[in-house]
């Protein structure tokens, strides 16, 4: 089938047979002016502009496309997030082939940056190589979802977050609305489908994230001088890219706003918030394809939940990272999600993740890099964090001990973990990241009786030591931790769990001080104490300053050890619960 022609039926309506709904066309895109002159247009004021409404079609069902309605129909975060507890982000896409970390399909265009000068030894300078061939050319051959799947399991991990789109605007399945995807270039493979069954044949949830709201001025690094993203669709006949829309992957030229282009040679800032007033029928179009193309993932792939990336209270907020327009896309999207959900399987066991959202029934947030200060449970949330960095790059520090220990912080404060570990651009993972999962998934089958399904005690713990925050690397793997630092989770059976964060030396004495009686922190009395995977009986006396812990003659254990502690009654019955987001002291 010739590319032209598949091409043409890129929009034909995808139906939905669970609920006899059709997703609609895309709109074909508004004529674009000439650009003016860089910052020569003010932004729009964000505080009379109206929110506008794209007036989609979704799928039949109680959610409408308003907040409100979400919040009212919404059941509740499903369990099975807590239960799960512990995924893997698969944060992978063609810019693993710049081998530069996060953002080489930005940074490639910026000279003088590692990911510029990986590109010109590839590929030349961008102007006569531009990232549209970074797409022609990429193609994981080793890339494995099914055996990925089998090593992430492995690892403990019970959930997998996969990315479908990043800021490069690849979608990586094959789309209805985007005609740049992985279908039609590169591998010419289905990566979502993939997964989708990958996950499937191994019983684990899924989820897919997109990145893409903000592409239209993130990506304005690609439009300075003789750059690639100047293209027309003209200017492709006759080449490899004959029918391909340069405008479709690359966005178009917004740098006569004031601040935008400054924003994309900074090292993260969103342009001032405002609208885009010189383009408002091309904002409402940009809007449209977000919100269809994640509905079309939805419609073809049924995930457990879906992720969208961003600094603001949602996408197209018109301020932050949504900054251009304010619009309905995401409350339209999450409606939809559920009303299919609700078609399909019965119930809504679902989520959405709006990144950094307030407490929102209907929404699940995300801790990126962050460690909360004290114990969170206002909304459902997911700390997540990369080894070394979102997209693979060389002189990763791959320790098995930074992860686990990443995981009990998080955790201990009532937190869900997903944890990226970057792939080559070949799909494979290297020797050191499978060594280190396989020493992860090692130390959750002798420790994960007290992370699945766990929930926060009335403290996440006691000691000095904290892990750092960040992407896990040299910082985190040399963090120091001494036998009286502890978190505390509270497991399904109602018992108390308490992790050294360090391996104490055999015969070793440990004192937990939260749980001796002067601390009032225990109704009930303690019964047993035992550790997980020690075949010795413990010895162990509950004081007044403490419970006081003799380890036993061996200990051939890594990075942390855990105790399990019984009690009279169920721990959860023992203590009030300190406020959403703090810890009694």
């Amino acid at each position: 089938m010739s590319l032209k022609f598949k091409l043409g039926v890129l929009l034909v309506v995808a139906a939905v047979s669970a609920s006899a709904y059709t997703l609609p066309s895309l709109p074909p895109m508004p004529a674009i002016s000439k650009p003016l002159p860089p910052d020569s247009v003010p932004m729009g004021a964000l505080s009379n502009a109206p929110e506008i409404k794209l007036g989609l079609p979704i799928a039949p069902g109680p959610f409408e496309p308003t907040w409100g309605s979400i919040e009212k129909n919404y059941p509740g975060t499903p369990d099975w997030l807590r239960q799960a507890k512990f995924g893997i982000w698969v944060h992978f896409g063609p810019q693993a082939s710049g081998e530069s970390g996060d953002w080489y399909a930005r940074k490639m265009y910026v000279p003088g940056t590692t990911a510029y000068n990986n590109h010109l030894k590839k590929y030349g300078t961008p102007s006569e190589s531009g990232y549209k061939e970074v797409l022609r050319d990429w193609n994981p051959v080793k890339l494995d979802p099914a055996k990925l799947t089998e090593i992430y399991k492995d690892a403990g991990a019970r959930f997998l977050m996969i990315q479908g789109v990043h800021h490069d605007n690849f979608d990586l399945w094959n789309s209805h609305y985007q005609p740049w995807n992985a279908v039609n270039l590169g591998p010419h493979r289905d990566l979502l489908g993939e997964w989708t069954k990958a996950c499937r044949a191994e019983g684990m949830r899924f989820g897919v994230t997109f990145h893409h709201e903000y592409t239209w001025w993130w990506w304005q690094t690609a439009f300075g001088g003789d750059k690639d993203a100047n293209l027309t669709l003209a200017d492709g006949k006759g080449k490899w890219w004959d029918g391909l829309d340069p405008r479709r992957l690359y966005g178009i030229n917004l740098r006569e706003y004031k601040g935008v282009t400054a924003a994309a040679y900074s090292p993260w800032s969103p342009p001032p918030a405002g609208i885009f007033v010189n383009h408002l029928d091309y904002a409402k179009w940009y809007a449209t394809q977000w919100a269809l193309r994640m509905m079309d993932v939805v419609d073809q792939y049924s995930p457990d939940f879906i992720y969208t990336d961003g600094t603001d209270q949602q996408p197209f907020s018109g301020s932050g990272t949504g900054t251009g327009i304010k619009a309905d896309a995401m409350q339209t999207v999450i409606a939809d999600f559920y009303n299919t959900t609700q078609a399909r399987r019965g119930k809504v066991d679902t989520f959405s993740i709006v990144k950094f959202r307030k407490k929102t029934n209907g929404t699940v947030t995300t801790e990126e890099g962050g460690i909360p200060g004290g114990i969170k449970t206002d909304q459902a949330w997911i700390a997540e964090t990369p080894v070394g960095d979102w997209f693979y790059g060389p002189g990763f520090t791959y320790d098995s001990g930074m992860v686990v220990r990443y995981l009990l912080e998080e955790v201990s404060r009532d937190g869900n973990v997903a944890v990226c570990i970057s792939l080559l651009p070949d799909g494979s993972l290297d020797d050191g990241s499978r060594r280190m999962l396989k020493q992860v998934g090692e130390w959750m089958r002798l420790n994960g009786e007290g992370i699945y399904g766990s929930h926060a005690w009335v403290k996440y713990g006691e000691g000095q030591q904290h892990l750092p925050g960040g992407k896990l690397g040299s910082w985190q793997a040399n963090c120091a931790f001494k036998t009286d630092d502890f978190r505390f989770t509270v497991g399904t059976n109602g018992c108390l769990y308490a992790y050294c964060m360090t391996v104490p030396a055999p015969g070793t004495q440990l004192k937990i001080t939260s749980l001796g009686t002067d601390a009032k922190l225990l109704a009930g009395t303690i019964q047993s104490v035992t550790l997980l995977g020690g075949a010795d009986k413990l010895t162990w006396t509950q004081q007044a300053d403490g419970l006081v812990i003799t380890c036993p003659k061996q200990m051939p254990f890594q990075t942390s050890v855990c105790f399990k502690i019984a009690f009279s009654q169920p721990v959860d019955s023992l203590a009030a619960k300190g406020d959403g987001h703090h810890q009694i002291n």
